[in-house]
């Protein structure tokens, strides 16, 4: 899906000011806003938002290790969508593995 990344990095891509709105968007810390940024990006962002994140935080692979710490996703086609497009499993997704607990526990 983001086979072109690399060249559309080029041409410096910014993340939607609208994906982060209740920010002053001037003086965001983009590294330690990093999970914030990344999940408004995959809830509710364009694919030039997917282009800037892959440009602030090293390409696929830095975006898929930020994903892999994610606390939660609301909505389950985020969670299958970064599954299929990062090729990541489920298993291996903070998420998921806090969400299995908590079932359990709570079934227990």
């Amino acid at each position: 899906m983001f086979d072109d990344w690399k060249e559309k990095i080029k041409d410096n891509p910014e993340v939607s000011r609208h994906l982060l709105w209740e920010y002053d968007f001037d003086r965001i810390d983009w590294e330690e806003m990093k999970y914030t940024v990344v999940q408004r990006v995959i809830e509710r962002g364009w694919m030039n938002d997917f282009y800037a994140i892959f440009r602030l935080y090293g390409g696929i692979a830095g975006v898929r290790e930020i994903i892999k710490d994610l606390p939660e996703f609301q909505n389950p086609k985020d969670l299958s969508f970064v599954c299929n497009v990062f090729n990541l499993k489920k298993e291996d997704l903070l998420c998921y593995t806090r969400k299995r607990l908590r079932e359990i526990h709570i079934n227990s």
